[in-house]
């Protein structure tokens, strides 16, 4: 069964992904990760998405979606997918689902719990230690958070209704997380 991560920005959900990964063989899908691919590709797609990228614009709906379909085309019936950073509203919801319908692959969702305080003094700390200039803009952590708040918690909201949705407290260290999303997902 393939998993989707969800997570305010610094709830450490990439992170687990990998060591998930690692240990259970899944495929991680990470939208960014995989729009870089495709554009590294030279493909007519990833000229399309390039365009985008170096505009700084974000990369429109449908483009993402098909990013998707063919992400999933191309791996074997077999893989287990964890995708992280997708779905991220409710207009990509409703397509990932047909698409993973579609495709004949189920799926259950993980939410990394974490408030926004304790999320942005990791993210800070993060920037400083890794020099991510992304993450060491206030005001562009405070503005994905918002847009976490108002467009990706519906989607949780709407998977929790139909009984996908587990949650793991993602204050604690790295181990501890671990630890309990392992019991969650075996």
């Amino acid at each position: 069964m393939d998993l989707v991560f969800f997570g305010i920005q610094g709830s450490g959900k990439g992170t687990q992904a990998k060591k998930l990964a690692a240990e259970f063989g899944y495929d991680i899908f990470e939208a960014g990760g995989e729009l870089r691919k495709i554009v590294a590709s030279g493909s007519e797609l990833g000229t399309t998405v390039a365009t985008y990228i170096d505009q700084g614009h974000l990369v429109p709906h449908e483009i993402i979606m098909q990013v998707v379909k063919e992400a999933i085309a191309l791996r074997p019936k077999s893989a287990k997918i964890l995708f992280d950073g997708i779905p991220r509203d409710e207009a990509q919801m409703e397509d990932f689902n047909a698409i993973m319908a579609g495709s004949g692959r189920d799926f259950r969702c993980i939410h990394f719990l974490l408030d926004a305080d304790e999320a942005t003094k990791r993210i800070l700390g993060r920037a400083k230690h890794e020099g991510r200039a992304d993450d060491a803009n206030t005001e562009i952590i405070l503005r994905r958070m918002k847009t976490f708040r108002e467009k990706t918690m519906p989607v949780i909201k709407a998977y929790e209704k139909s009984g996908k949705v587990s949650e793991v407290d993602a204050d604690r260290d790295i181990e501890s997380v671990y630890g309990e999303l392992r019991r969650v997902v075996v």
